[in-house]
């Protein structure tokens, strides 16, 4: 199917962020890019502040259509560990462009949430007591997962930033340590709930003794 001229608009844009910066990002340069006039750009977004609003969204959604192609299904359809072993993945591979979009998004807080909704679906939250706040255990697990999601952030930082990058073999071992943290704070829970659910209810082996007498 033919992109619209909205969808063509938003992947010059993105072409030209990826390429020269957000700073860059002009009518007249992403006109030029796409082929189009500025008054064809106008029509679909009528200030600078839309036309940045429309690519933080749009690149935002490539980037979950990229986790769900890694993971092999949307949020809803994967459990919690399938989802962050796709985000763990996927920070292999950082596009520029995205990462120069998250830090101009961090000062304005409508593009800001079009990035935290993927994140919320996709990567551990920051704990702050709300799994289980009088429950340690299951705190510490939370708590750990959350590492293993900065550990995360930080390798696809060190990606999209460092000049010589990582070897194949080493960006394999990093990753793969990366979800191995996040899998042992699952099974410390499913391991929890498993001898809760094996113990009997208080005073329950102490009635057929009773029965007995």
């Amino acid at each position: 199917m033919r992109p619209s001229k909205r969808h063509e608009i938003l992947n010059a844009a993105t072409r030209v962020v990826q390429r020269e910066g957000v700073t860059t990002l002009t009518y007249e340069s992403v006109a030029a890019e796409a082929g189009m006039t500025k008054g064809g750009l106008l029509y679909h977004f009528p200030s600078r502040e839309e036309l940045l609003l429309g690519l933080h969204r749009h690149v935002a959604e490539q980037w979950e259509r990229s986790l769900e192609a890694q993971a092999g299904g949307t949020a809803q359809e994967l459990s919690r560990d399938e989802r962050f072993q796709a985000f763990v993945r996927l920070s292999q591979n950082p596009e520029r462009a995205e990462l120069l979009l998250m830090l101009e998004a961090s000062e304005d807080p409508v593009a800001n949430a079009a990035w935290d909704e993927v994140y919320a679906r996709w990567a551990p939250q920051p704990p702050e007591g709300a799994e289980a706040p009088d429950d340690d255990a299951a705190e510490a697990a939370a708590v750990q997962r959350f590492i293993a999601r900065l550990a995360a952030d930080g390798l696809w930082f060190y990606e999209a930033l460092s000049t010589e990058g990582l070897s194949p073999a080493m960006r394999e071992r990093v990753t793969e340590e990366i979800i191995a943290l996040a899998q042992r704070a699952s099974d410390s829970t499913t391991q929890r709930a498993s001898e809760s659910a094996a113990q009997p209810a208080s005073g329950a082996s102490a009635r057929p003794a009773d029965a007995a007498e």
